[in-house]
Order: structure tokens, then sequence, then C-alpha cells
């Protein structure tokens, strides 16, 4: 479900529908509670309330920044993962160039149908958040078999086929790192922790009664609101390949990659 949502809808409407959602609900059921029972207005309890909100605030804050910290360092490990991918796949493609024409040949046409492969296969599977080894494999292992039957002929192409295999190799723990990462999501104790505890704060702030309705207003709609925002930084981050805040497959197509995608 939340896949869905993120391939589907913008982060604009997504932040409108979960903090403005929240603000209006918590506002609401402030409004209703406080004419259900009109002495809270009073403020009889706030030393009670006030004490339970900043402590159940303070856990709260510091479980919802740890997730938060937690999964922007995943998608910016993800990034990495991607971009060096990507530049181990361009060094290949140099190294190449090195070769005989007919090795060249055969080594182009292998990266270039693996770095297609990856993007218009592999990528809009790990966006489904179905990340699928063999969609590249086949592509992937034609790189190995070009290098593998090929032995060099001078000291010139023995370094750069040393390169070559070597960058492969690289490519290969890269790749198994990403769709790694695909599959990667929040566990759901931290998700329950993370969504459960709005749950029990935002109706804390009912009870802390202040006579005047605006301000009373204003109070739960801040606290609302900002605890909306947290939970759609979670929601937005957890799925590093979905939304417009997921990794890019632009790495494939640049640099020494871009002559695989040119007409």
């Amino acid at each position: 479900m939340s896949l869905w949502l993120l391939n589907h809808f913008s982060t604009f409407t997504l932040t409108v529908v979960t903090v403005g959602g929240t603000v209006v609900l918590a506002v609401a059921g402030s409004v209703l509670l406080r004419r259900r029972y009109p002495s809270l207005a009073q403020g009889e309890h706030n030393d009670m309330v006030g004490v339970t909100l900043g402590m159940f605030g303070a856990i709260y804050g510091i479980i919802l920044a740890f997730v938060i910290v937690t999964l922007w360092t995943q998608l910016e490990s993800t990034q990495t993962i991607v971009a060096t991918e990507a530049t181990d796949m361009a060094l290949i493609a140099r190294d190449a160039a090195a070769f005989p024409p007919p090795v060249r040949a055969r080594l182009d046409g292998a990266l270039s149908a693996y770095v297609h492969a990856v993007v218009e296969d592999q990528w809009p599977r790990m966006r489904a958040g179905r990340p699928s080894h063999g969609a590249t494999a086949g592509s992937f292992q034609a790189v190995y078999d070009v290098l593998q039957s090929y032995e060099p002929r001078t000291a010139r192409e023995e370094v750069f086929y040393e390169e070559a295999v070597s960058q492969l190799n690289d490519v290969a723990s890269q790749r198994r790192a990403r769709l790694t990462m695909a599959e990667q999501q929040l566990p759901p104790l931290l998700q329950v922790l993370a969504f459960g505890g709005a749950i029990v704060l935002i109706p804390l702030t009912f009870l802390y009664g202040m006579r005047k309705l605006r301000i009373q207003i204003l109070f739960v709609a801040s606290v609302a609101a900002l605890i909306g925002f947290s939970l759609l930084l979670v929601f937005v981050l957890d799925r590093p390949f979905a939304g417009e805040l997921s990794v890019s497959p632009a790495p494939y197509r640049e640099g020494a990659l871009a002559q695989y995608w040119k007409p």
C-alpha cells in the first residue's frame, strides 16, 4: 500500500493529506472533547497533563529522530551504491578501448545490454518493491563471459584487462548491495513506535486545558503538524527506490555510459 501511494501521488499531495489530515483530525478531536467536557478549559489537571505530555513528547521525539536519521542515512548509502556501480561500469567501458576491436565490440554490447536491463527492467521492479536478481543476471554474466574468454597479448592489454576484471568484481558487489537495499524497509516494531506514538501523544494535547479556544486550537494544531510532518518523512524515506525522493537511475545514462543510450 505504501509503495502504491509513493509511486502514484506526488510528495506535495502526500504532504497535504498527511500533515493536513493530522491537523484536521487533531483539532476536531480537541474541539469535540472540549464541548463534551467544558471543565477541561479550566486547566485543573494541567500540571499532571503537562508532566505526562513532556515525558511522552521527549521519548517520542527521540524515537522519531532516530528513525528519520536512520532512513536518511540509508537513502544516502543507496545513492552511493548506485553511483559507485555506474562509475565502475563506466571505467570498464573506458578500459575496453585498449582491447582489440572485436573484443571491444563484444564488451560494449554486453555492457549496453546490462545498463539497459538495469534501467528499463530492474528499476521498475525495485520501485514496486519486487527486486529480481534474475532481471539482469543474464546480461551481467555476458560481461563476465567476454572478459573470461579474452586472453591479453601485450603488457598494455594485460594492465587494462586486470583493471576491468577488478572493476567488474566491484560491480557485482555493488549490484548485490543495491538489490538488498531495494528490499529494506523499516522494521515492524519501529513502525509501531513511530505511528503508534502519534496516536498516544496527540490525544494527550486535548487534555491540556486553555481558557481561550483559539489558543487551544493553535497549540493542538502545532503539535499535530510537527508530528504529521515527521511521519511524512518516515513514510517517504522508508523506500529508497519509490516516490519522488527516490534514488534515480540517471548515473547509468551519464558519462561513458551515455554512448549506450544514443539512438
